[in-house]
């Protein structure tokens, strides 16, 4: 496979025509139904699964948005909502970050508070990614307009610390924000020479920048997961088009997982298959088929591959999830307007999936 630009396209506000989606926009309440969510015509409207697996008619949930929107959910089930909003009464392009929580499946989200921007009156600098600590408090990364990373935070009683300044520069636009085993929160990113993570050592503590590891990382490839022994362990593509994995408390240097089967990003998850827990990755091929690979968690020694499914679409968003059974559960946004959905057969052996059905 060709070798990639390691800089992708970056459009003002991040207003590209299709919507840029990151984290758990499909997010499973406490009572086991689920919730997506889409930014369309400037606002956030959601969908809600019914206790007989059917669909809710869309629901606005407002917010002013430009395309991009981020989930993040804590271990509480709330849903964190987060996305770029343009500036009234400023300049065309200066946006402010804003935010919502929806504490309950199917019932009306908060409203949207401003967060500001890392920069205070800035442009467009990047997608969020947005995570939830262990008792709950949602933080907010950013790329700056330095080209580092900021992070806002929830406080305990209410409200949000100012902005922290985590450093760094030339970072991609598209970080990837996770929680570890232990509730503490890190945030995983790359540089043009390598990975970077940032990782906080006490509960609502300051993340703190690492040294950058030397890597060949394509940007906006990056996705991750928290794995059973409450490590966090990323993948990305590589200039030589090899999914790598990477799992600092694990590894202490990133290794070749397979050969991607295209150029976009990925998506990764858990979920039980034949009773194991098992590490998902996602990517769309080259023939715009969805594929999965699966192996069994925290052993990428044992091999994996990657297997099609479905038709071929135009350019699809992915995310993954675990049902309420264990279970794979997939939704795609495909050519930018269709919302698809799919999920592991129950019951069956290794990882067979229901034909997929549309949301909308």
């Amino acid at each position: 496979m060709a070798n990639r630009s390691e800089t992708p396209a970056v459009h003002p506000h991040g207003s590209s025509t299709a919507p840029q989606l990151r984290g758990s926009w499909l997010a499973r309440g406490k009572e086991g139904r689920f919730s997506v969510y889409l930014p369309r015509n400037g606002e956030v409207v959601r969908w809600t699964e019914s206790a007989d697996g059917r669909w809710s008619e869309p629901v606005s949930l407002g917010g002013g948005l430009t395309p991009g929107l981020s989930v993040g959910q804590g271990r509480d089930g709330y849903a964190h909502l987060v996305g770029w909003r343009p500036l009234a009464g400023g300049e065309p392009d200066h946006v402010e970050l804003v935010h919502t929580t929806q504490y309950q499946t199917g019932r009306p989200a908060l409203e949207w508070k401003s967060l500001g921007h890392p920069n205070k009156v800035y442009p467009w600098t990047g997608t969020p990614s947005v995570t939830v600590d262990g008792i709950g408090r949602a933080y907010v990364f950013s790329r700056n307009g330095g080209g580092g990373i900021s992070v806002r935070a929830q406080k305990d009683a209410g409200g949000w610390h100012p902005w922290w300044d985590l450093l760094g520069s030339k970072t991609d636009p598209s970080p990837v924000a996770l929680t570890n085993g232990d509730g503490f929160v890190e945030l995983y990113t790359s540089h043009a020479t390598g990975l970077l993570r940032y990782v906080q050592r006490e509960s609502g503590g300051k993340p703190i920048r690492e040294a950058i590891l030397p890597a060949q990382v394509t940007m906006g490839t990056m996705a991750g997961v928290t794995g059973p022994s409450g490590h966090a362990t990323v993948f990305y593509l590589d200039q030589e088009g090899r999914v790598c994995v990477w799992s600092p408390e694990r590894m202490p240097q990133p290794m070749p997982l397979l050969d991607a089967v295209g150029t976009g990003p990925l998506s990764a998850t858990r979920c039980v298959i034949d009773g194991f827990d098992h590490t998902v990755l996602a990517q769309q091929s080259a023939d715009g088929r969805l594929a999965l690979a699966a192996y069994q968690s925290e052993r990428e020694m044992s091999g994996v591959s990657w297997t099609e499914t479905g038709d071929p679409q135009g350019p699809l968003v992915t995310t993954l999830t675990q049902g309420a059974d264990g279970g794979l559960v997939v939704m795609a946004l495909a050519g930018g307007t269709s919302l698809i959905t799919t999920r592991q057969k129950a019951g069956a052996d290794s990882l067979l999936l229901e034909a997929w059905r549309p949301v909308r």
